[in-house]
């Protein structure tokens, strides 16, 4: 059975993020590997030292694992890691480079393998966008192929601060029937284990479908 999914919409890892010490019990343990993929070009190292600062606060440990380019994505002592976690968080950056790392690749196998097996997946930004497909493009708001963990359905991450004008363009261009899921910073769209989707953190969540809103009951179960 699955594990808890949560896709954060930005700003992880800082006050208010109160899901993450649900997210960590649920995991059962006491680290959290953290990839800093999307961040690559941004100091990877600067993510995993805020993650390490925020959930040394929760009472646990942070191992990062520096799958920053795509021969990273094919060491097996890399995939052993990603395998073996109870609790994988994925960071912001860019979506398009995540994607081009995991996509197809042995770390993408072993991290839908531990999720499949219940240890919790996280992805924040570039991190929840990646997860599923399609994927919104940042560029400008169309869609691209994504990584499909997660499959019809879109996010908008930092959607309290995203551009009005993309987000528009997004939601005009959503193929009928796809819900589009505009998600704020340090707040979390969380699948539990039995399918149910909810709400966590400091900020809102709307869904869009076929150009209105509707409730969480849109989404993919």
């Amino acid at each position: 059975m699955p594990g808890p999914l949560a896709l954060v919409g930005g700003g992880e890892w800082r006050e208010g993020c109160t899901f993450d010490r649900d997210l960590l019990a649920a995991s059962g343990g006491e680290e959290v590997l953290v990839l800093p993929t999307a961040a690559a070009y941004e100091h990877p190292e600067r993510s995993v030292e805020t993650a390490e600062q925020w959930f040394a606060g929760l009472g646990a440990k942070v191992r990062g694992l520096m799958v920053l380019a795509r021969p990273d994505s094919e060491q097996e002592v890399n995939v052993a890691a990603i395998r073996d976690a109870k609790f994988i968080y994925l960071s912001g950056g860019s979506p398009l480079h995540l994607r081009s790392v995991l996509k197809d690749s042995p770390a993408w196998d072993a991290l839908c393998q531990a999720w499949q097996g219940g240890a919790v997946l996280a992805g924040s930004s570039a991190g929840a966008m990646a997860l599923c497909d399609p994927m919104v493009d940042p560029r400008g708001g169309a869609f691209t192929l994504g990584l499909g963990l997660l499959a019809q359905v879109a996010i908008i991450p930092h959607h309290n601060t995203w551009s009005e004008e993309k987000a528009k363009r997004t939601i005009t261009l959503a193929p009928k029937g796809l819900p589009i899921v505009g998600i704020d910073e340090r707040t979390a769209l969380i699948r539990g284990v039995d399918g149910a989707w909810s709400v966590a953190g400091v900020g809102g969540v709307v869904v869009f479908q076929n150009g209105h809103e509707a409730g969480l009951e849109a989404l993919p179960t």
